[in-house]
């Protein structure tokens, strides 16, 4: 994925195989990915992707999942600068 136009097209992607030029531009971008149960066995890929924990949860609704079943993180950058 050499450009994001369009951050929804990272729904169901793995945050861990972005590569860097698409992980670079999501950097400060809040994620939701399914919380892991041994009972869901969830694969952590991207389920919402916004600016805010709130437009990540009006996502989730509106797909008509719980966002108490999800957790939250801001996307840092792929490498920390020195």
């Amino acid at each position: 994925m050499a450009a994001v136009r369009d951050f929804q097209e990272l729904i169901g992607q793995p945050v861990d195989r972005l590569d860097l030029a698409t992980r670079d531009a999501v950097v400060g971008k809040v994620v939701a990915l399914q919380i892991y149960t041994p009972s869901n066995l969830a694969l952590q890929r991207i389920a919402a992707i916004g600016d805010s924990v709130q437009e990540c949860a009006q996502q989730l609704e509106a797909a008509g999942n719980d966002p108490l079943d999800y957790e939250f993180s801001r996307l840092n950058p792929p490498f920390l600068a020195r």
